[in-house]
């Protein structure tokens, strides 16, 4: 009888020895795939960028310590096609920060490297937060700022400046209405090439509107100071010319200085 307890006993234990191996095994499955998933989540990416689990880990806590920006992961094809295209990924609340993936690789396995770009991370940061804050007391319309990390070992700032004003909408309007009159003028002289001349209209009148519709400038720079002056040059002039008449435009600009 007691041999007998012993072994159910013994058979207990190994059942319950079975289902706590089972568990623990189920739960590390569980944290490997949370952790593969955590891995494959890129963020906001631009082509189709990969990137190994050592430089995907990196990445991650790349972007959990400059949390205030807003990290692009750029594919190695499309580096000067996203640079060309920052009004897209402005961002009114953060910086961006647009970087490819075979930087992420080394700045993962080569530490000077990683240190090295992290400081220009950290500088922009600084900079170009203090550029926001005094360009907002200006009143200054910007719809965001952005670095792009380059090959070179160095950075590149842009602002994107929105354009649009009351006086600037006239303008726009004006010139529209302008276009449509000389269309109207050349198919009166024209009436053999008719249908040719709507289809090319209709395809200018929507470029013209996509211009319109993004309605913005893209100011790059060097240097966060070089932006900031560029920037805030190119309001004051804005602003000067949106208050100011026709008529005032004009004065100064015929003087003659031989007299």
């Amino acid at each position: 009888m007691e041999a007998v307890i012993i072994m159910n006993i013994s058979s207990a234990k190994e059942a319950l020895s079975s289902y706590i191996s089972s568990a623990d095994q189920a739960s590390n499955t569980k944290k490997t795939d949370e952790v593969q998933a955590k891995k494959t989540n890129l963020g906001k990416t631009f082509g189709e960028p990969k990137l190994s689990d050592k430089a995907a880990t990196y990445y991650e806590e790349l972007k959990q310590k400059y949390s205030k920006m807003d990290f692009i992961l750029v594919s190695r094809d499309k580096k000067d096609q996203a640079r060309m295209m920052a009004s897209g990924f402005a961002n009114p609340n953060k910086t961006v920060v647009l970087i490819d993936e075979d930087k992420i690789e080394k700045m993962a396995e080569d530490e000077s490297f990683r240190q090295k770009y992290e400081g220009l991370i950290e500088q922009a940061s600084s900079g170009l937060s203090k550029l926001k804050k005094q360009m907002d007391l200006k009143g200054a319309d910007v719809k965001g700022y952005g670095m792009t990390i380059n090959d070179s070992g160095t950075a590149s700032f842009f602002a994107v400046l929105k354009k649009s004003s009351d006086a600037q909408k006239k303008r726009i309007e004006a010139k529209k209405e302008e276009k449509k009159a000389q269309k109207k003028a050349e198919e009166k002289k024209a009436e053999k090439e008719k249908e040719k001349e709507r289809i090319e209209g209709k395809k200018n009148d929507i470029f013209d509107e996509v211009e319109n519709d993004e309605d913005v400038e893209i100011v790059y720079a060097s240097s966060v100071d070089e932006l900031s002056k560029k920037v805030d040059d190119y309001f004051q002039d804005f602003m000067m010319n949106s208050v100011m008449t026709d008529k005032e435009m004009m004065v100064g600009k015929h003087i003659d200085f031989k007299g």
